[in-house]
């Protein structure tokens, strides 16, 4: 399936997605888009979310992070995340899949967690999928 800016996810709801990236400059601002619409409850700003999830570099095209991988969804509290995850989550339902186009100064912008595979004000791309929600 096709979504803005060329993104490309494949694979289907409640199995880890695959994300082609088409190169070039990356988007400037946050990018939001439902891939499927949940019909369970949605998400608040001051919600704690299970979701699973993958993230790749924009610049690097490689996956940093995968709940996929670890065999289990992750659960958090939106207000303890990068900014992209806190403004691109709520309204989200669960049972939905969405993708996430973080720009660097709403991810961890010139500090990146040492290690993560991330450059410094790297713009993030996440396909998350929301599993439950309180």
């Amino acid at each position: 399936m096709a979504a803005e800016h060329d993104v490309q996810v494949e694979g289907e709801l409640g199995a880890k997605p695959v994300v082609s990236l088409p190169g070039g400059e990356p988007p400037a601002g946050l990018i939001t888009e439902d891939l499927t619409v949940g019909e369970g409850a949605e998400a608040g700003p001051n919600a704690r979310v299970d979701a699973h999830y993958v993230g790749v570099g924009w610049t690097s095209g490689r996956q940093f992070d995968a709940s996929w991988d670890r065999g289990a969804p992750i659960t958090f509290p939106l207000s303890g995340v990068i900014r992209g995850w806190s403004e691109g989550i709520p309204g989200m339902r669960v049972g939905g899949r969405r993708l996430l186009v973080i720009p660097g100064d709403l991810a961890y912008g010139r500090r990146p967690p040492p290690g993560a595979g991330i450059a410094p004000d790297e713009t993030l791309v996440f396909v998350v999928d929301l599993v439950d929600v309180t």
